[in-house]
């Protein structure tokens, strides 16, 4: 499984110099990584680069700089990664408006099992949530659930081969999906299942 190394990181004094350019070009990267289901749900597909920066802002807002610290950062940020077979993504779920977002998240309970992806000629697979933390309760779900979608052998060659992608949730206080995803969002999430 691929990881990132407390050697890869760049220092804190190192970060601060280059983290200007460095968020820069996470933001750019992530317009390839980031899929809305309707107007409240928001996928963003997590790789190598947006995983690290997530690790650099951790260890520079927490100024963790001994090893042991670094480590206890990337055991909890690691499995966030993708791992060749499966695509790893933080949903979001948005209502500007406080009120309606509480009075929302309680009608959207279990909506982060009801995700799923498609590739053509295969059947759907639904999202595992939240395997490190569960983050919802009986009263409500979280806004912020960690996905993942892991791809069976076939969909993994379909997608090689060309096959469309789709998206979407189904739960029945929201459906949304997207059947087509763009191309330039296709190929960043193809890399993901190079192994």
């Amino acid at each position: 499984m691929p990881h990132i190394t407390p050697d890869s990181l760049m220092t804190l004094e190192a970060y601060a110099k280059a983290r200007q350019d460095f968020r820069a070009q996470v933001i750019a990267h992530k317009k390839d990584r980031t899929v809305a289901l309707g107007d409240h749900v928001t996928l963003i597909f997590e790789d190598e680069l947006t995983i690290r920066y997530q690790i650099q802002e951790m260890l520079r807002v927490e100024r963790i700089f001994e090893e042991a610290g670094i480590r206890e950062e990337l055991a909890a940020y690691n499995p966030l990664l993708p791992d060749g077979s499966n695509w790893k993504a933080t949903m979001l779920i948005e209502y500007p408006d406080v009120v309606e977002r509480q009075t929302k998240l309680a009608i959207l309970r279990g909506i982060e099992d009801r995700v799923w992806a498609g590739v053509a000629g295969n059947d759907r697979v639904y999202a595992i949530a939240d395997e490190d933390m569960e983050r919802a309760n009986a009263e409500k779900t979280s806004a912020v659930h960690f996905l993942r979608f892991e791809l069976t052998a076939p969909m993994v060659a379909g997608l090689k081969a060309g096959a469309d992608i789709a998206l979407g949730v189904d739960h029945s206080a929201y459906t949304a999906a997207v059947e087509h995803l763009p191309a330039a969002i296709k190929s960043s999430l193809l890399e993901d299942l190079r192994s």
